[in-house]
């Protein structure tokens, strides 16, 4: 399936990571000291001083030496002493960055401001000021600072504003900050930028309705400003409008013919809502006024196979090869082209020329379930242990993986003694425990399927696969059906439309005598996925009312493609042969 990713509601932009800002000391790179030369210097420009104290030369070479050494206290204290004896704003900005990186918020404030009374329209000691009332919660203060902030540097606002929420959102002071922007918005009733920013923020409060409210006000300000359009579809697509997002989004392309990132947001919208199609038809139209976008034409490639196009997708697929940023990737979907034509040696040769970039593991992921899938179990098991050491990271997908190999060969209890060894080290790994609770049953353990199943929804009690997993085990007990009831309806809540869910659901309702109700979830969820289990429960129904035609007919379908199945084998045997 295609991944639908929209733009981030707010960038984490670190508020201070320019380049005035201190990086993290090191040999090569200590704080980088204002030198006693440069110093002087500044000084005779701005002709506050003609010299600089001889006492105050020494402070600066005793903070530059303590800073090359690390010691960022003494360093400090130095530039701190400077800065209030000599009116050069650059001795307090100094102050002040070392302050915040060693996390001295009284220290901090003080260097801004002195750093404010000597350079009052400085943009990066008000954005700290306003930083600072912030997290103290000092309102009118904030609202004074982003309101000065805002007049000296109009351009730089949002940036500005973006890098504050960015701090504020992992302070958790977001809301604060709304409400500073609401009273600053009312002394610039006419700018689109502050509604903008509240609607980012009033997102990051998961309020949807007030972000579309302040967004929109920023479009009644400026009705065509790219930015806003963009971000009112994204706030439409994220409460799951997906026809208003395409709605802003079409307009936005209209209004904004050259810019390609309204054009490709529109394109996921349209893969999200499942319109394989249109989204195709705004990728062609990007790729004919710019050929060489190959993010683009790999994006066109996923939508044609998603379609069902294999040679389009192959051909786009196959150009992308000489691209070296796109040469991996287009590999492997070349191996997804040829395994779904059950080429496996071609699908394998494909798989294992991706050595590089995103697609690696999911790459040897593929070569081995296709090996799997054609019962090469030994080369399949081979390349999973390979891939531990490759990948130990995965390690835990990959022990899955093997519990699954182990499984494909009916060795249920070497699959439970894996899992089990597993579960030592990932205690507390849904995905293990699930699986274990699986290969339980296959082992006659019910106590540890229903321990592990209930640990899931301990931590996790909205877990609708545990919770169906759970039900469906206590449908095989007469004196639990109540119990299963509960899970199963729990589970339905959850994802009313899982076709695996409404088969245990129907199974159950079987069970208890319900056979309409019973008919009625079991076809539905045939309809939705024709998998073997559920047509085993189906034609079991449809014969205990009579339709044993039906019955029939379903499950010859089902056999045929899968004469091994021991569901399947199990209603022949159970119905079918008696019958005869």
């Amino acid at each position: 399936m295609l991944i639908f990713r929209l733009l981030s509601v707010i960038a984490l932009v670190s508020l201070y990571g320019c380049a005035s800002s201190p990086g993290k000391p090191n040999a090569e790179n200590p704080v980088e000291p204002i030198k006693a030369e440069e110093a002087k210097e500044k000084a005779k420009q701005k002709e506050v001083k003609t010299a600089i104290d001889p006492d105050v030369l020494f402070m600066l070479l005793t903070a530059e030496l303590a800073g090359q050494r690390g010691q960022y206290n003494i360093a400090l204290e130095g530039y701190m002493e400077a800065a209030k004896r000599v009116k050069d704003p650059r001795f307090a900005e100094r102050a002040a960055m070392i302050a915040m990186y060693i996390k001295d918020s009284n220290r901090t404030d003080e260097a801004v401001s002195i750093w404010l009374r000597q350079d009052a329209e400085n943009p990066t000691a008000r954005k700290i000021a306003a930083l600072s009332a912030l997290r103290i919660g000092d309102k009118q203060a904030a609202v004074e600072h982003l309101d000065v902030l805002f007049k000296v540097d109009p351009a730089g606002f949002e940036k500005s504003m973006l890098e504050v929420a960015a701090v504020l959102q992992k302070d958790g002071n977001v809301s604060f900050f709304y409400q500073v922007l609401e009273a600053l918005s009312l002394r610039h009733p006419n700018q689109s930028m502050i509604y903008y920013v509240q609607s980012l923020l009033a997102m990051q409060l998961n309020n949807k309705g007030l972000a579309e409210l302040k967004i929109q006000k920023a479009l009644a300000v400026q009705p065509d400003w790219d930015k806003a359009l963009v971000f009112q579809a994204q706030i439409a697509a994220f409460s799951g409008d997906l026809n208003k997002a395409k709605t802003i989004l079409e307009y936005a392309s209209v209004k904004h013919p050259n810019d390609d990132k309204i054009k490709k947001l529109l394109a996921q919208v349209l893969i999200k809502n499942s319109d394989y199609e249109g989204a195709g038809r705004v990728y062609q139209a990007i790729l004919s006024t710019n050929p060489k976008d190959f993010d683009s034409q790999f994006a066109l490639g996923l939508v044609q196979l998603q379609l069902d196009r294999t040679d389009q997708a192959e051909d786009i697929f196959s150009k992308l090869l000489e691209q070296p940023d796109w040469k991996y990737q287009a590999s492997f979907y070349l191996g997804k082209i040829e395994e779904k034509h059950e080429n496996i040696k071609k699908a394998l040769a494909w798989f294992d020329k991706v050595n590089d970039g995103p697609l690696v593991f999911e790459s040897s992921v593929s070569a081995v379930s296709l090996l799997a899938k054609n019962k090469q179990f030994a080369d399949a098991g081979s390349r999973l242990t390979l891939l531990q050491a490759k990948f130990p990271k995965q390690k835990s997908r990959i022990l899955l993986m093997q519990a699954e190999l182990l499984t494909q060969q009916k060795k249920y209890q070497e699959a439970f003694n894996l899992l089990t060894a597993a579960l030592t080290e990932f205690p507390d790994e849904k995905d293990l425990l699930y699986t274990r609770a699986l290969m339980a049953e296959r082992v006659g353990k019910p106590e540890i399927l229903e321990s592990d199943l209930k640990k899931i929804l301990a931590k996790m009690p909205d877990n609708a696969q545990a919770l169906n997993a759970l039900g469906y085990t206590l449908v095989s007990k007469p004196n639990r059906y109540a119990e299963a009831e509960k899970y199963l309806e729990h589970a339905l809540r959850l994802a009313p439309d899982e076709p695996v869910i409404m088969d245990s659901y129907g199974w159950l309702q079987y069970k208890l005598g319900h056979t309409a109700k019973a008919l009625d979830y079991l076809q539905r969820a045939y309809a939705k996925q024709q998998e073997n289990e559920i047509a085993a429960h189906l034609a079991e129904v449809l014969w205990v009312l009579g339709k044993r035609n039906e019955a029939r007919k379903i499950f010859n379908e089902a056999i045929k493609d899968a004469p091994e199945d021991e569901y399947l084998l199990e209603f022949k045997q159970r119905i079918l042969s008696k019958a005869e």
